[in-house]
């Protein structure tokens, strides 16, 4: 078994599940990858299982009835790999908007670099995004702004969702129930490491929107992302865990 596991939620992937893994598998690092589908109609899971011979104990699926968050996709998956004796835990979105080389790229960040946490950076060398309307640029750059002034991270990409975690990290931080599931999920997992004392990295990306599937976005998510940030920072007034 590989000491580096990716984690790609899914649903109504199909047109680039297959594609993915076999980005992933073909990388020299040997990571292994979790997909964990929230019920996806479109047959993702199928197509999942379809790949797994092909790769013997490489590809690991979970079935969840119905789209129950992002966070909790992750959550799931972090469970499940911290179990299996994992070292490093990648988050991944399945799209492509995440390049599947710069896996190798965050964890050099932390096997050569000192990293414990290392999140692939939209931002941290400018704006480095590929294919979104200036109006979601703008949006997303200035979220990460108003993250930094109300929680006071240095982090230039605070809803980024690309990152490689060690295992202690998980660990350590969610000792205490995550409370998030969307952006404002990324944000609280960042924002704990930062308070927890780890060293958090980031490593620069170019960020390409999709060009196949649909977009997850929703005016909730945003919601709870604005207002998610001010509840951290209240929070971590009286607790040392936020």
């Amino acid at each position: 078994m590989s000491a580096y596991l990716v984690i790609i939620p899914t649903y109504n992937e199909r047109e680039n599940i297959v594609q993915m893994i076999r980005a992933v598998m073909a990388l020299p690092e040997n990571f292994d990858l979790l997909i964990v589908d929230d019920g996806s109609p479109d047959g993702t899971a199928q197509l999942v299982k379809e790949q797994q011979p092909l790769f013997p104990g490489r590809i690991w699926i979970t079935e969840r009835s119905g789209k129950l968050g992002l966070g909790t996709a992750y959550l799931h998956g972090f469970q499940i790999g911290l179990e299996k004796g994992y070292t490093y835990l990648f988050e991944m979105d399945a799209d492509f908007s995440h390049n599947p080389l710069d896996l190798s790229r965050l964890l050099a960040a932390c096997i050569t670099g000192g990293a414990e946490v290392a999140i692939g950076s939209r931002y941290v060398t400018g704006v480095n995004v590929v294919n979104w309307p200036m109006s979601r640029v703008l949006m997303s750059y200035y979220a990460s702004v108003y993250v930094r002034f109300i929680t006071g991270m240095k982090i230039m990409d605070s809803t980024a969702g690309f990152k490689c975690f060690h295992r202690s990290v998980l660990e350590k931080i969610l000792q205490k129930k995550i409370r998030f599931v969307g952006y404002a999920f990324q944000i609280e997992m960042k924002f704990r490491a930062v308070r927890a004392g780890f060293n958090v990295v980031e490593v620069p990306i170019i960020f390409t929107d999709r060009t196949a599937g649909t977009s997850k976005m929703s005016g909730g998510i945003i919601r709870e992302a604005f207002f998610g940030v001010i509840w951290l920072k209240i929070m971590s007034w009286f607790s040392k865990a936020y």
